[in-house]
């Protein structure tokens, strides 16, 4: 029995394919917002190498699982109408903002009131979810990007955005589950 061969070599030009078949320039806008995320579910990943809560576990899978059906949205240039990947997979609708929203406002009322920034760190746990916070925040502005030339879902816009108030509000409930302490940022004053 043989296998298919991992590598295609059709990207050693410097390519690669979209679900249309078309192919950009491995740094299009593109790829960077898609390839993005594929970075940012990683540093979810990260974060469930660590002991949480139930409810934090079974979030961040979801979070991974919502994050790749994202980067499949982004890889198809085609209309939303005629996409291949409709008939397939069932795109990010509201309900999966309204359920970052549900997880941060429950986050959120069982934390002290936050007035300042804080200085990411305490914990490695912590930082992983401030490293996929700046990742989050990085795809964001390359998903805008492209929608300024291309349409975007808005609800993928609207997802990525709460996912980062998501990844901060998890550092600052890491910072208590792992009994850190948080370092708020006071600037100093000329």
């Amino acid at each position: 029995m043989s296998r298919d061969k991992l590598y295609t070599k059709k990207g050693d030009d410097g390519t690669t394919g979209l679900l249309s078949g078309k192919r950009v320039n491995k740094h299009h806008i593109r790829i960077k917002a898609y390839g993005t995320v594929d970075e940012l579910n990683v540093w979810v990943g990260m974060i469930r190498n660590f002991k949480t809560d139930k409810n934090t576990d079974k979030t961040l899978v979801k979070i991974q699982q919502e994050l790749m059906i994202i980067a499949s949205q982004l890889s198809d240039d085609t209309a939303f109408e005629v996409s291949k990947l409709v008939k397939v997979l069932e795109p990010i609708r509201e309900e999966e903002v309204n359920h970052l929203e549900d997880q941060i406002d429950q986050i959120n009322n069982d934390l002290p009131e936050l007035k300042n920034f804080v200085i990411p760190g305490g914990h490695m746990v912590v930082s992983y979810a401030h490293l996929a916070r700046c990742a989050c925040r990085r795809a964001e502005r390359f998903i805008t990007e492209l929608n300024e030339i291309e349409n975007v879902p808005k609800i993928i816009i609207a997802y990525i955005n709460r996912l980062s108030d998501y990844l901060f509000i998890l550092s600052r409930k890491l910072v208590k589950d792992y009994e850190v302490e948080e370092i708020k940022w006071i600037a100093q004053k000329k």
